[in-house]
């Protein structure tokens, strides 16, 4: 069992946190407010797959159960994004992969309502130290549709490189998606990653 993964990481008012059952009800009702803002950005099964109910989304429960076990397993790191406080979103470090490679994927979204603030970035950053300082990964990467160009402003702020395009790489709202790729290795960002954000965000309103 992995319990590197019960960490808190913060940043001014900006936390990172476990994903736990009872945020159940801040949780759906931030997934529900931004529904339309999400869903062309949410991950879909594919058809193809015999047997499954395509139509049936886990629920809360069924999701922080799978998302807990896997970060037990040392495969996962499920955060909740808070503001202030308050639930605005989620982080998640997945696809965790030791050995000769030593790398993971992230994967993140944040209520409409903060979006553009450099909340997103920092919570990013936070997690970026703690993969490459504390667990010891040496690359992580996020897989960002074309069209979604906030998200790919989180990753271009905080000096990601664009390694280009993975075709129909992963089944999102309904079909096989194109996605950009950026990349980052420790050795890249020696002085930390927050510590870069920090230096970019200081030149103007979140890094602008």
């Amino acid at each position: 069992m992995n319990a590197g993964w019960q960490v808190e990481l913060h940043e001014g008012d900006v936390t990172l946190r476990p994903i736990r059952a009872r945020d159940q009800r801040d949780w759906q009702e931030v997934s529900r407010r931004n529904r339309e803002w999400l869903r062309r950005w949410e991950a879909t099964v594919p058809p193809t797959l015999p047997g499954r109910d395509t139509g049936t989304r886990p629920t809360y429960r069924q999701m922080t159960r799978y998302l807990r076990a896997e970060a037990a397993a040392g495969r996962m790191l499920p955060f909740v994004l808070l503001h202030q406080g308050r639930l605005i979103g989620q982080l998640t470090v997945g696809g965790i992969t030791w050995g000769s490679m030593c790398s993971a994927n992230v994967g993140y979204w944040v209520d409409e309502e903060v979006a553009g603030r450099g909340i997103m970035p920092t919570a990013v950053a936070l997690a970026v130290d703690y993969c490459f300082a504390v667990l010891g990964l040496h690359r992580i990467e996020v897989c960002i549709r074309p069209e979604n160009i906030p998200s790919r402003r989180v990753v271009e702020k905080l000096g990601f490189r664009d390694e280009g395009m993975r075709p129909r790489y992963l089944h999102i709202d309904g079909d096989w998606r194109d996605h950009l790729v950026y990349a980052l290795t420790v050795e890249e960002v020696p002085e930390g990653m927050l510590a870069r954000w920090r230096a970019v965000s200081a030149r103007g309103p979140y890094g602008n």
